[in-house]
């Protein structure tokens, strides 16, 4: 439970923070706490209700978001000057917190109008995609993309969402085996049989470490009338492959556009969970309302995709206590375990996160982010945990380990099989997702404003009006569902999404 007055958030009695709501002049004293301030606080930053002794633990959700460098008097702004990153122990406790659902069921359960594809997967969108598998066919794969995006190609198609093509910087110069390897793989039968294609055509170049080959065996995967390979080589070269790519998607569109929207289930619905700039305001506003949208996404019957595994740590202990089993929350710690270990070898620290655009809107830790991050998960059971880009087969809430950065991280839920992204933001992340929608959440007010043309939603109401977090939640799985069934989202309708296909590299690039 948070409390606020005019000029600052308390969101819990035993934390020793509370954060501003303005911009706080030094001297001003903050209503409802006997503190004054001793500096000037900007607003989403933290000031000291109480004394902190060195190295003494700092608290804010009444969990520990870091450490005082020197003693931190009532009235300091604390953050990154004061305040450092130090590991602790977590009591990970696994199912402490693991409450039966409260499931709504028949005519109670929300629906949306999706693409029932042959299998019986639902798509929210009806895209063509020209899939890469390699960084060197990536022109051809734009040219054959652009053929259809440029004039009145699909002018007689309406119910077709365009030709899209997903090109990346990698397949070739990496390691037949391994993590690197398998993130690719899953990543490109992911997005082939995603259920936001109507059909599928992928390029190859012909003698890259990623062969067409390998995936197809693997698979088990047959071509036929909405999935065609090729390689450029084979084909005889740029302009026959280009001819050839267009000739598979012509004959690909009349079945395409044939099909319609149709009422289904909202437990068809994937939610895939994001945030990208986050600032002060993320895990009291913006990140709390998406997890209750997550959480109703779940009682309808769906999935809610939570990830960035950097952007969890330390607030891993919060998930591991909601798992539904033993067995889900080992493979959670697993993970944080594996990251440790990565970041070592690359000599790289976990508390390289937050970014300086996260710390300047007043983040100062990772643990201090990543407990606002968690939010978006909502209160649910933990089902599952997932590698990159794995399907996705559990229903309820599950999490799929990336890393933080968005696109990447995007990416691997997509592949898994998410159909629709909320992605929350305090700084102003601009980010599209295609072949799923993507809606943006604004955490605070003024950025909203700045930035309208890119926010779906506005979250700053919740410390500006009053809004509670079930009302807010209530509007972002009303938006969701309204998406899904084919409303535009501002990011689709400014065009983005070409250029965030961005499957996780590991390993040597040799």
């Amino acid at each position: 439970m948070s409390t606020a007055s005019p000029l600052t958030i308390r969101l819990n009695p035993a934390d020793n923070v509370v954060v501003a709501r303005a911009d706080l002049l030094d001297g001003v004293e903050l209503p409802g706490e006997r503190v004054k301030c001793r500096q000037r606080i900007p607003a989403g930053h933290k000031v000291a209700t109480a004394a902190v002794a060195a190295g003494q633990p700092v608290r804010k959700f009444d969990q520990i978001i870091g450490f005082a460098k020197d003693a931190i008097r009532p009235g300091d702004h604390v953050h990154v000057h004061n305040v450092a990153f130090q590991a602790f122990e977590r009591d990970y406790a696994a199912g402490s917190d693991a409450r039966p659902t409260q499931y709504f069921t028949g005519d109670a359960r929300a629906t949306f109008e999706g693409f029932v594809r042959p299998n019986g997967r639902v798509g929210t969108r009806n895209y063509i995609g020209v899939l890469t598998s390699v960084n060197c066919s990536a022109t051809v794969a734009r040219y054959i993309a652009d053929q259809f995006n440029r004039g009145d190609a699909l002018q007689d198609h309406p119910t077709v969402d365009g030709v899209a093509a997903f090109v990346h910087a990698t397949g070739c110069g990496m390691a037949g085996s391994g993590d690197g390897y398998m993130n690719l793989q899953r990543t490109l039968w992911g997005y082939a049989s995603h259920p936001n294609f109507a059909s599928v055509v992928m390029v190859g170049l012909g003698c890259e470490v990623a062969q067409l080959s390998y995936l197809l065996d693997m698979y088990g995967i047959k071509p036929g009338p909405h999935f065609q390979v090729m390689t450029i080589q084979d084909s005889g070269g740029t302009r026959k492959s280009v001819e050839r790519g267009v000739a598979q998607i012509r004959e690909m569109l009349p079945d395409a556009a044939r099909a319609r929207r149709q009422t289904v289930s909202a437990e068809h619905i994937a939610l895939a969970l994001q945030c990208g700039g986050s600032d002060g305001y993320s895990g009291i506003t913006a990140n709390a309302a998406l997890g209750a949208a997550s959480d109703l996404v779940v009682r309808h019957g769906g999935t809610a995709i939570l990830s960035e595994t950097p952007e969890i740590y330390g607030a891993e202990h919060l998930l591991t206590r909601r798992a539904a089993r033993p067995e889900v929350a080992d493979r959670l710690i697993e993970r944080i375990k594996w990251w440790e270990d990565y970041c070592r070898r690359n000599d790289g620290e976990m508390n390289n996160n937050p970014s300086p655009g996260n710390k300047a809107g007043g983040l100062t830790t990772i643990l201090e982010k990543s407990l606002g991050a968690a939010a978006k998960g909502g209160t649910t059971n933990l089902t599952a945990v997932y590698k990159y880009a794995e399907p996705v087969k559990e229903k309820g809430f599950v999490f799929m380990d990336t890393p933080g950065y968005d696109p990447c991280s995007a990416t691997g839920q997509v592949a898994g099989g998410g159909n629709v992204i909320c992605f929350t933001t305090g700084r102003g992340s601009v980010f599209g997702c295609k072949p799923a929608p993507s809606i943006k959440l604004a955490t605070n007010t003024p950025m909203f404003e700045r930035m309208e043309e890119d926010m779906d939603i506005n979250c700053g109401d919740i410390v500006d009006s009053g809004v509670s977090i079930a009302e807010k939640g209530e509007e972002i799985f009303k938006l969701i569902l309204d998406v899904a069934s084919g409303k535009k989202s501002k990011s689709e309708q400014l065009g983005f999404g070409d250029n965030e296909f961005v499957p996780w590299q590991i390993g040597a690039t040799m």
